[in-house]
Protein backbone atom coordinates (compact mmCIF):
# COMPACT_ATOMS: atom_id res chain seq x y z
CA UNK A 1 0.00 0.00 0.00
CA UNK A 2 1.56 3.26 -1.17
CA UNK A 3 0.60 5.99 1.23
CA UNK A 4 1.36 9.84 0.29
CA UNK A 5 2.13 12.26 3.86
CA UNK A 6 1.60 15.90 3.58
CA UNK A 7 4.23 18.30 4.22
CA UNK A 8 2.99 19.20 7.52
CA UNK A 9 3.29 15.25 8.57
CA UNK A 10 7.01 15.23 7.16
CA UNK A 11 8.03 18.83 8.78
CA UNK A 12 6.75 17.74 12.03
CA UNK A 13 8.69 14.51 11.23
CA UNK A 14 12.39 15.30 10.49
CA UNK A 15 12.10 18.60 11.59
CA UNK A 16 11.51 18.26 15.41
CA UNK A 17 14.28 16.21 17.56
CA UNK A 18 13.00 14.74 19.22
CA UNK A 19 9.54 14.44 17.04
CA UNK A 20 6.46 14.55 18.88
CA UNK A 21 5.01 11.23 20.34
CA UNK A 22 2.06 10.88 17.66
CA UNK A 23 4.35 11.03 15.28
CA UNK A 24 6.72 8.76 16.19
CA UNK A 25 3.51 6.57 16.94
CA UNK A 26 2.36 7.26 13.32
CA UNK A 27 5.36 6.25 11.63
CA UNK A 28 6.33 3.05 13.38
CA UNK A 29 1.93 2.05 12.47
CA UNK A 30 3.43 2.93 8.97
CA UNK A 31 6.38 1.04 8.83
CA UNK A 32 5.03 -1.88 10.78
CA UNK A 33 2.04 -2.33 8.36
CA UNK A 34 4.77 -2.22 5.33
CA UNK A 35 3.22 0.98 4.02
CA UNK A 36 5.65 2.70 1.52
CA UNK A 37 5.96 6.61 2.56
CA UNK A 38 5.28 8.92 -0.31
CA UNK A 39 5.79 12.52 -1.31
CA UNK A 40 4.68 14.22 -3.92
CA UNK A 41 7.61 16.24 -5.87
CA UNK A 42 5.64 19.86 -5.08
CA UNK A 43 5.87 18.74 -1.62
CA UNK A 44 9.47 18.59 -1.81
CA UNK A 45 9.51 22.15 -4.03
CA UNK A 46 7.22 23.75 -0.99
CA UNK A 47 10.28 22.07 1.93
CA UNK A 48 12.74 23.48 0.22
CA UNK A 49 11.27 26.76 0.50
CA UNK A 50 10.38 27.12 3.68
CA UNK A 51 11.77 30.36 5.56
CA UNK A 52 13.56 28.09 8.84
CA UNK A 53 16.58 26.86 6.92
CA UNK A 54 16.92 23.74 9.66
CA UNK A 55 13.89 22.40 8.55
CA UNK A 56 15.25 22.17 5.08
CA UNK A 57 18.48 20.99 6.22
CA UNK A 58 16.85 18.24 8.29
CA UNK A 59 15.06 17.55 5.61
CA UNK A 60 17.39 16.89 2.94
CA UNK A 61 19.15 14.66 5.05
CA UNK A 62 16.26 12.65 5.29
CA UNK A 63 14.93 12.40 1.90
CA UNK A 64 15.81 9.46 1.26
CA UNK A 65 13.23 7.69 3.73
CA UNK A 66 10.79 8.47 1.46
CA UNK A 67 9.44 7.71 -2.36
CA UNK A 68 9.30 10.46 -4.51
CA UNK A 69 6.71 9.97 -7.05
CA UNK A 70 8.23 9.66 -10.43
CA UNK A 71 4.82 10.84 -12.58
CA UNK A 72 2.18 12.79 -11.81
CA UNK A 73 -1.29 11.96 -12.53
CA UNK A 74 -3.49 13.59 -15.34
CA UNK A 75 -5.85 16.33 -13.97
CA UNK A 76 -9.65 15.59 -14.59
CA UNK A 77 -12.11 17.73 -14.50
CA UNK A 78 -13.44 17.73 -11.06
CA UNK A 79 -9.82 18.38 -10.14
CA UNK A 80 -9.83 21.27 -12.45
CA UNK A 81 -12.88 22.54 -10.69
CA UNK A 82 -11.68 22.22 -7.13
CA UNK A 83 -9.07 24.79 -8.21
CA UNK A 84 -11.12 27.45 -9.47
CA UNK A 85 -13.20 27.41 -6.19
CA UNK A 86 -10.39 26.93 -3.73
CA UNK A 87 -6.97 27.53 -4.95
CA UNK A 88 -5.84 31.01 -4.80
CA UNK A 89 -2.24 30.64 -3.80
CA UNK A 90 0.98 28.44 -3.87
CA UNK A 91 0.70 26.42 -1.09
CA UNK A 92 -3.13 25.75 -2.09
CA UNK A 93 -2.30 24.71 -5.74
CA UNK A 94 0.09 21.99 -4.04
CA UNK A 95 -2.66 20.80 -1.94
CA UNK A 96 -5.00 20.17 -4.68
CA UNK A 97 -1.90 18.54 -6.49
CA UNK A 98 -1.63 16.29 -3.73
CA UNK A 99 -5.14 15.05 -3.31
CA UNK A 100 -5.24 14.62 -7.10
CA UNK A 101 -2.83 11.38 -6.77
CA UNK A 102 -5.31 10.45 -4.11
CA UNK A 103 -8.35 10.84 -6.68
CA UNK A 104 -7.00 9.22 -9.39
CA UNK A 105 -5.82 6.35 -7.45
CA UNK A 106 -2.06 6.25 -7.96
CA UNK A 107 -1.83 5.85 -4.05
CA UNK A 108 -4.15 4.48 -1.32
CA UNK A 109 -4.39 7.28 1.18
CA UNK A 110 -2.96 10.58 2.40
CA UNK A 111 -2.19 11.62 5.70
CA UNK A 112 -2.63 15.16 6.29
CA UNK A 113 -3.88 17.93 9.11
CA UNK A 114 -4.54 20.44 6.58
CA UNK A 115 -8.38 21.52 7.10
CA UNK A 116 -8.69 22.69 3.43
CA UNK A 117 -7.33 19.55 1.79
CA UNK A 118 -10.30 17.73 3.68
CA UNK A 119 -12.79 19.99 2.82
CA UNK A 120 -11.53 19.44 -1.13
CA UNK A 121 -11.88 15.69 -0.27
CA UNK A 122 -15.04 16.05 0.93
CA UNK A 123 -16.27 17.51 -2.14
CA UNK A 124 -14.44 14.89 -4.10
CA UNK A 125 -15.92 12.15 -2.26
CA UNK A 126 -12.88 10.80 -1.14
CA UNK A 127 -12.48 11.44 2.94
CA UNK A 128 -12.67 8.08 3.01
CA UNK A 129 -8.86 8.23 1.69
CA UNK A 130 -7.79 11.35 3.54
CA UNK A 131 -7.22 10.95 6.99
CA UNK A 132 -6.02 13.24 10.10
CA UNK A 133 -3.55 11.05 11.84
CA UNK A 134 -5.82 10.45 14.46
CA UNK A 135 -8.19 8.80 12.15
CA UNK A 136 -5.50 6.75 10.27
CA UNK A 137 -4.34 5.44 13.92
CA UNK A 138 -8.03 4.62 14.60
CA UNK A 139 -8.28 2.82 10.89
CA UNK A 140 -5.14 0.83 11.63
CA UNK A 141 -6.17 0.18 15.08
CA UNK A 142 -9.07 -1.22 14.35
CA UNK A 143 -7.73 -3.33 11.61
CA UNK A 144 -5.22 -4.80 13.15
CA UNK A 145 -5.45 -4.71 16.94
CA UNK A 146 -2.77 -7.63 18.08
CA UNK A 147 -0.10 -4.79 16.77
CA UNK A 148 -0.85 -2.14 19.39
CA UNK A 149 2.11 -0.89 20.92
CA UNK A 150 -0.50 -0.66 24.82
CA UNK A 151 -3.75 -0.42 25.85
CA UNK A 152 -5.05 2.90 26.81
CA UNK A 153 -6.67 2.87 30.09
CA UNK A 154 -9.55 5.01 31.06
CA UNK A 155 -9.84 8.12 32.38
CA UNK A 156 -9.29 9.25 36.02
CA UNK A 157 -8.80 12.28 38.70
CA UNK A 158 -5.51 12.84 39.87
CA UNK A 159 -3.83 15.37 42.20
CA UNK A 160 -0.57 17.25 40.47
CA UNK A 161 1.20 16.25 43.73
CA UNK A 162 0.79 12.99 42.49
CA UNK A 163 2.20 13.14 38.86
CA UNK A 164 5.71 13.28 37.64
CA UNK A 165 6.60 16.65 36.37
CA UNK A 166 9.83 15.81 35.18
CA UNK A 167 8.15 13.03 32.61
CA UNK A 168 8.73 13.87 28.65
CA UNK A 169 4.94 14.51 27.78
CA UNK A 170 5.03 17.89 29.92
CA UNK A 171 8.38 19.17 27.83
CA UNK A 172 6.14 20.98 25.34
CA UNK A 173 4.28 22.74 28.05
CA UNK A 174 8.25 23.84 29.27
CA UNK A 175 9.16 25.13 26.45
CA UNK A 176 6.12 27.25 25.55
CA UNK A 177 5.94 28.44 29.42
CA UNK A 178 8.97 29.17 31.11
CA UNK A 179 7.12 29.55 34.13
CA UNK A 180 5.41 26.12 33.52
CA UNK A 181 7.58 24.17 36.29
CA UNK A 182 7.06 26.54 39.25
CA UNK A 183 3.28 26.71 38.32
CA UNK A 184 2.83 23.21 38.32
CA UNK A 185 4.63 22.57 41.45
CA UNK A 186 2.18 25.16 43.43
CA UNK A 187 -1.07 23.11 42.05
CA UNK A 188 0.09 19.95 44.14
CA UNK A 189 -3.31 19.87 46.09
CA UNK A 190 -5.17 20.45 42.69
CA UNK A 191 -6.76 17.68 40.76
CA UNK A 192 -6.03 16.92 36.92
CA UNK A 193 -7.73 14.71 34.57
CA UNK A 194 -5.38 12.38 33.30
CA UNK A 195 -5.30 9.00 30.97
CA UNK A 196 -1.94 6.96 31.02
CA UNK A 197 -1.42 3.19 28.99
CA UNK A 198 -1.40 0.23 30.74
CA UNK A 199 2.70 0.71 31.23
CA UNK A 200 2.26 3.95 33.35
CA UNK A 201 2.85 5.73 30.52
CA UNK A 202 0.89 9.14 30.63
CA UNK A 203 -1.06 10.19 27.18
CA UNK A 204 -3.47 12.43 28.46
CA UNK A 205 -3.86 15.54 30.68
CA UNK A 206 -6.64 18.37 31.36
CA UNK A 207 -6.68 20.73 34.25
CA UNK A 208 -9.80 23.08 34.70
CA UNK A 209 -10.24 26.16 36.64
CA UNK A 210 -13.91 28.07 38.02
CA UNK A 211 -13.27 31.68 37.67
CA UNK A 212 -16.13 33.98 39.03
CA UNK A 213 -16.98 37.44 37.79
CA UNK A 214 -14.17 39.24 39.45
CA UNK A 215 -11.75 37.41 37.68
CA UNK A 216 -8.76 40.12 36.03
CA UNK A 217 -8.99 39.53 32.08
CA UNK A 218 -6.78 42.70 31.18
CA UNK A 219 -3.76 40.95 29.40
CA UNK A 220 -6.78 39.64 26.83
CA UNK A 221 -7.59 41.61 23.65
CA UNK A 222 -10.59 42.52 23.43
CA UNK A 223 -10.76 42.05 27.19
CA UNK A 224 -13.23 39.47 28.46
CA UNK A 225 -16.47 40.91 29.85
CA UNK A 226 -17.39 40.05 33.41
CA UNK A 227 -19.14 36.60 33.14
CA UNK A 228 -18.96 33.65 34.90
CA UNK A 229 -16.35 30.98 32.88
CA UNK A 230 -14.59 27.64 33.29
CA UNK A 231 -11.26 28.08 31.76
CA UNK A 232 -9.48 24.98 30.48
CA UNK A 233 -6.08 25.67 31.83
CA UNK A 234 -4.35 22.73 30.27
CA UNK A 235 -4.96 20.50 28.16
CA UNK A 236 -3.11 17.63 26.00
CA UNK A 237 -3.73 14.73 24.33
CA UNK A 238 -0.91 12.34 22.09
CA UNK A 239 -2.49 11.16 19.05
CA UNK A 240 -2.90 7.86 19.50
CA UNK A 241 -6.30 6.67 18.01
CA UNK A 242 -8.49 6.56 21.05
CA UNK A 243 -10.96 9.62 21.04
CA UNK A 244 -9.42 10.69 24.21
CA UNK A 245 -10.50 14.32 23.31
CA UNK A 246 -13.52 13.90 22.71
CA UNK A 247 -13.76 12.47 26.16
CA UNK A 248 -11.98 15.25 27.67
CA UNK A 249 -14.85 17.66 25.75
CA UNK A 250 -17.13 15.90 27.19
CA UNK A 251 -15.65 16.35 31.11
CA UNK A 252 -15.49 20.10 30.05
CA UNK A 253 -18.78 20.39 29.03
CA UNK A 254 -19.95 18.18 31.99
CA UNK A 255 -18.06 20.56 34.43
CA UNK A 256 -19.61 23.43 33.12
CA UNK A 257 -23.04 22.61 33.51
CA UNK A 258 -22.36 21.81 37.06
CA UNK A 259 -21.16 24.82 37.76
CA UNK A 260 -23.53 26.89 36.00
CA UNK A 261 -21.08 28.33 33.99
CA UNK A 262 -21.42 31.24 30.95
CA UNK A 263 -18.76 30.58 29.17
CA UNK A 264 -15.88 28.23 28.51
CA UNK A 265 -12.59 29.46 27.06
CA UNK A 266 -8.80 28.39 26.47
CA UNK A 267 -6.04 30.35 25.67
CA UNK A 268 -2.96 28.65 23.59
CA UNK A 269 -0.36 29.25 21.18
CA UNK A 270 -0.90 28.24 17.68
CA UNK A 271 2.55 27.30 15.97
CA UNK A 272 2.93 23.54 16.33
CA UNK A 273 0.66 20.14 15.09
CA UNK A 274 -0.58 19.02 18.79
CA UNK A 275 -1.79 22.82 19.02
CA UNK A 276 -3.34 23.73 15.76
CA UNK A 277 -4.76 20.12 16.17
CA UNK A 278 -6.77 21.06 19.48
CA UNK A 279 -7.97 24.22 17.85
CA UNK A 280 -9.54 22.84 14.98
CA UNK A 281 -11.17 20.51 17.53
CA UNK A 282 -12.52 22.77 19.61
CA UNK A 283 -13.49 24.73 16.61
CA UNK A 284 -15.35 21.45 15.75
CA UNK A 285 -17.67 22.11 19.46
CA UNK A 286 -18.28 25.54 19.03
CA UNK A 287 -15.22 27.67 20.22
CA UNK A 288 -14.89 30.68 18.42
CA UNK A 289 -11.46 32.90 18.22
CA UNK A 290 -11.92 35.84 20.78
CA UNK A 291 -8.93 37.66 20.45
CA UNK A 292 -5.17 36.96 21.75
CA UNK A 293 -3.46 36.97 25.45
CA UNK A 294 -0.83 38.96 25.42
CA UNK A 295 2.28 36.78 27.41
CA UNK A 296 5.99 36.95 27.94
CA UNK A 297 6.30 33.91 26.29
CA UNK A 298 4.42 35.51 23.15
CA UNK A 299 0.70 35.60 21.97
CA UNK A 300 -1.92 33.37 22.56
CA UNK A 301 -4.89 32.88 21.04
CA UNK A 302 -8.06 32.76 22.72
CA UNK A 303 -11.11 30.72 22.17
CA UNK A 304 -14.69 31.15 23.92
CA UNK A 305 -17.50 29.12 23.77
CA UNK A 306 -20.75 30.57 24.89
CA UNK A 307 -22.33 28.15 26.87
CA UNK A 308 -25.68 29.88 27.87
CA UNK A 309 -28.48 27.76 26.98
CA UNK A 310 -29.59 27.39 23.35
CA UNK A 311 -30.28 25.26 21.00
CA UNK A 312 -28.29 24.50 17.11
CA UNK A 313 -30.93 22.21 15.67
CA UNK A 314 -28.61 21.56 11.91
CA UNK A 315 -25.70 21.37 13.89
CA UNK A 316 -26.14 19.95 17.59
CA UNK A 317 -21.94 19.93 18.31
CA UNK A 318 -22.20 23.64 18.18
CA UNK A 319 -24.64 23.92 21.02
CA UNK A 320 -23.87 20.42 22.52
CA UNK A 321 -25.20 19.73 25.46
CA UNK A 322 -28.25 21.50 25.22
CA UNK A 323 -31.09 20.47 23.00
CA UNK A 324 -34.50 21.34 22.13
CA UNK A 325 -37.85 20.17 23.89
CA UNK A 326 -39.69 21.14 20.52
CA UNK A 327 -37.59 18.26 19.03
CA UNK A 328 -39.08 14.80 17.96
CA UNK A 329 -38.53 12.23 20.38
CA UNK A 330 -37.68 8.41 19.51
CA UNK A 331 -37.46 5.37 21.62
CA UNK A 332 -35.17 2.51 20.83
CA UNK A 333 -33.71 -0.87 22.01
CA UNK A 334 -30.35 -1.57 22.72
CA UNK A 335 -28.74 -4.81 23.72
CA UNK A 336 -27.07 -5.38 27.11
CA UNK A 337 -24.12 -6.68 25.28
CA UNK A 338 -23.61 -3.23 23.34
CA UNK A 339 -24.80 -0.84 25.78
CA UNK A 340 -22.19 0.12 28.44
CA UNK A 341 -19.39 -0.41 25.27
CA UNK A 342 -21.33 2.49 23.66
CA UNK A 343 -22.51 4.49 26.59
CA UNK A 344 -19.58 4.04 29.71
CA UNK A 345 -21.01 6.81 31.81
CA UNK A 346 -24.40 5.20 31.24
CA UNK A 347 -22.95 1.66 33.33
CA UNK A 348 -25.69 0.05 35.73
CA UNK A 349 -24.87 -0.46 39.40
CA UNK A 350 -24.97 -4.37 39.12
CA UNK A 351 -22.39 -4.22 36.17
CA UNK A 352 -18.38 -3.70 37.38
CA UNK A 353 -16.46 -1.00 36.39
CA UNK A 354 -13.75 -3.13 36.37
CA UNK A 355 -15.02 -4.33 33.00
CA UNK A 356 -14.83 -1.49 31.25
CA UNK A 357 -11.16 -0.19 32.08
CA UNK A 358 -9.73 -0.65 28.14
CA UNK A 359 -10.41 2.20 26.51
CA UNK A 360 -11.68 1.95 23.20
CA UNK A 361 -12.85 4.90 20.34
CA UNK A 362 -16.09 4.34 20.24
CA UNK A 363 -16.34 4.52 24.70
CA UNK A 364 -14.59 7.78 24.44
CA UNK A 365 -16.58 9.74 21.42
CA UNK A 366 -19.52 12.27 21.84
CA UNK A 367 -20.38 11.35 18.89
CA UNK A 368 -21.25 7.97 18.10
CA UNK A 369 -23.03 5.36 16.13
CA UNK A 370 -26.31 3.47 15.94
CA UNK A 371 -26.92 0.69 13.55
CA UNK A 372 -30.29 -0.64 12.92
CA UNK A 373 -32.60 -2.20 10.54
CA UNK A 374 -35.72 -0.29 11.84
CA UNK A 375 -38.85 0.35 9.61
CA UNK A 376 -38.61 4.49 10.87
CA UNK A 377 -35.87 5.83 8.97
CA UNK A 378 -37.04 9.49 8.71
CA UNK A 379 -34.93 10.76 11.26
CA UNK A 380 -33.48 14.23 11.41
CA UNK A 381 -30.46 16.40 12.89
CA UNK A 382 -31.91 17.22 16.38
CA UNK A 383 -33.89 14.49 16.87
CA UNK A 384 -33.65 12.79 20.32
CA UNK A 385 -33.08 9.35 20.95
CA UNK A 386 -33.94 7.49 24.48
CA UNK A 387 -31.97 4.67 24.42
CA UNK A 388 -33.77 1.84 26.23
CA UNK A 389 -31.21 -1.73 27.39
CA UNK A 390 -32.86 -4.58 26.95
CA UNK A 391 -33.15 -7.05 30.12
CA UNK A 392 -29.79 -8.92 31.35
CA UNK A 393 -31.62 -12.26 32.37
CA UNK A 394 -34.24 -12.24 34.49
CA UNK A 395 -37.83 -10.43 34.30
CA UNK A 396 -37.79 -7.49 31.72
CA UNK A 397 -40.74 -6.19 33.82
CA UNK A 398 -37.92 -5.13 36.30
CA UNK A 399 -33.98 -5.38 33.95
CA UNK A 400 -34.96 -3.61 31.17
CA UNK A 401 -34.36 0.19 31.75
CA UNK A 402 -34.37 3.59 29.88
CA UNK A 403 -30.86 4.93 30.18
CA UNK A 404 -29.44 7.13 28.11
CA UNK A 405 -30.16 10.44 25.65
CA UNK A 406 -28.89 11.07 22.03
CA UNK A 407 -29.26 13.64 20.09
CA UNK A 408 -28.99 12.79 16.67
CA UNK A 409 -26.33 14.18 14.09
CA UNK A 410 -27.19 12.68 10.39
CA UNK A 411 -27.81 9.66 8.91
CA UNK A 412 -26.71 7.26 6.48
CA UNK A 413 -29.65 5.34 4.39
CA UNK A 414 -28.50 3.53 1.05
CA UNK A 415 -24.96 2.63 1.92
CA UNK A 416 -23.42 1.44 -2.06
CA UNK A 417 -21.17 -1.26 0.19
CA UNK A 418 -19.91 -3.43 2.84
CA UNK A 419 -16.59 -0.81 2.66
CA UNK A 420 -18.48 2.10 2.79
CA UNK A 421 -20.30 0.80 5.79
CA UNK A 422 -17.40 -0.26 7.46
CA UNK A 423 -15.22 2.90 6.86
CA UNK A 424 -18.39 5.06 8.33
CA UNK A 425 -18.82 2.77 11.47
CA UNK A 426 -15.51 1.87 12.33
CA UNK A 427 -14.46 4.32 15.76
CA UNK A 428 -17.70 5.22 16.44
CA UNK A 429 -19.52 2.00 16.73
CA UNK A 430 -19.08 -1.10 19.41
CA UNK A 431 -18.09 -3.85 16.47
CA UNK A 432 -15.21 -5.05 15.46
CA UNK A 433 -14.93 -4.97 11.59
CA UNK A 434 -15.44 -8.67 11.35
CA UNK A 435 -18.78 -8.35 13.42
CA UNK A 436 -19.67 -5.15 11.21
CA UNK A 437 -19.31 -7.33 8.20
CA UNK A 438 -21.70 -9.59 9.80
CA UNK A 439 -24.06 -6.94 10.43
CA UNK A 440 -23.72 -5.66 6.33
CA UNK A 441 -24.43 -9.14 5.18
CA UNK A 442 -26.90 -10.60 8.18
CA UNK A 443 -29.95 -9.46 5.43
CA UNK A 444 -28.68 -9.24 2.06
CA UNK A 445 -31.84 -8.18 0.53
CA UNK A 446 -32.20 -5.69 3.99
CA UNK A 447 -28.36 -3.72 4.37
CA UNK A 448 -28.49 -1.72 8.06
CA UNK A 449 -28.26 1.87 7.60
CA UNK A 450 -26.75 4.00 10.51
CA UNK A 451 -27.49 7.07 12.64
CA UNK A 452 -24.95 9.06 13.33
CA UNK A 453 -26.23 10.71 17.44
CA UNK A 454 -24.21 13.10 19.95
CA UNK A 455 -24.33 11.31 23.58
CA UNK A 456 -25.66 14.04 24.97
CA UNK A 457 -27.09 13.04 28.71
CA UNK A 458 -27.33 9.70 31.61
CA UNK A 459 -30.33 9.61 33.78
CA UNK A 460 -29.64 9.61 37.47
CA UNK A 461 -32.40 7.19 37.87
CA UNK A 462 -33.54 4.25 35.36
CA UNK A 463 -37.08 3.91 34.80
CA UNK A 464 -37.18 -0.28 34.45
CA UNK A 465 -40.35 -1.54 31.76
CA UNK A 466 -42.73 -1.67 35.30
CA UNK A 467 -42.47 2.00 35.55
CA UNK A 468 -42.35 2.85 31.81
CA UNK A 469 -46.06 0.93 31.65
CA UNK A 470 -47.25 2.54 34.35
CA UNK A 471 -46.37 6.57 33.51
CA UNK A 472 -48.09 5.18 29.71
CA UNK A 473 -44.81 5.28 27.78
CA UNK A 474 -44.64 1.66 27.13
CA UNK A 475 -48.30 -0.05 26.69
CA UNK A 476 -47.28 -3.23 27.55
CA UNK A 477 -45.02 -5.87 27.65
CA UNK A 478 -45.39 -7.04 24.23
CA UNK A 479 -45.21 -3.72 22.95
CA UNK A 480 -41.45 -2.68 23.56
CA UNK A 481 -39.10 -0.69 21.31
CA UNK A 482 -38.00 -2.94 18.56
CA UNK A 483 -36.91 -0.38 16.42
CA UNK A 484 -37.02 3.42 16.10
CA UNK A 485 -40.34 4.13 17.25
CA UNK A 486 -41.30 8.19 18.18
CA UNK A 487 -42.95 9.32 21.53
CA UNK A 488 -45.32 11.99 22.12
CA UNK A 489 -44.05 14.96 24.51
CA UNK A 490 -45.82 13.82 27.51
CA UNK A 491 -44.40 10.46 27.04
CA UNK A 492 -40.98 12.13 27.02
CA UNK A 493 -41.82 14.33 29.83
CA UNK A 494 -43.04 11.35 31.74
CA UNK A 495 -39.36 9.75 31.75
CA UNK A 496 -37.96 12.99 32.62
CA UNK A 497 -39.57 13.42 35.56
CA UNK A 498 -39.19 9.24 36.41
CA UNK A 499 -35.55 9.91 35.67
CA UNK A 500 -34.98 12.46 37.95
CA UNK A 501 -33.56 14.47 34.77
CA UNK A 502 -31.67 17.69 34.70
CA UNK A 503 -34.07 19.65 33.32
CA UNK A 504 -31.39 22.55 32.07
CA UNK A 505 -30.40 20.86 29.23
CA UNK A 506 -33.84 21.61 27.84
CA UNK A 507 -34.72 24.39 25.56
CA UNK A 508 -38.26 25.40 25.29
Amino acid sequence: MRILLDTNIIIYREANNPPRPEIGILFRWIDRLHYEKCVHPETIGEIRRHKDRRVVAAFEAKIGNYHELKTIAPESDDIRNIRAKYDHAQNDHTDTSILNEVFSGRVEGLITEDRNIHQKASDLGISGRVFTIDAFLEKVTAENPELADYRVLSVKKEYFGNLELTDDFFDSFRNDYAEFNDWFRKKSDEIAYVCTSENDELIAFLYLKIEDKNENYSDIQPQLTQKKRLKIGTMKVVSNGYKIGERFLKIVFDNALLYSVDEIYVTLFDYSLEQNRLIAMLEDWGFRKHGVKKTANGEERVLVRDFRPYVDQANPCLSYPYFSGSSRKFIVPIYPDYHTELFPDSILKTESPVNFVENKPNRNAISKVYITRSIERELRPGDLIIFYRTSSGGSAYYTSVTTTIGIVQNIFLNIRSEEKFIELCRKRSVFSDAKLSEQWNYKLNNHPFIVNFLYAYTFPRRMNLKCLIEAGVITSTDAVPRGFEQISDEQFNSILEGSNADKRLIIN
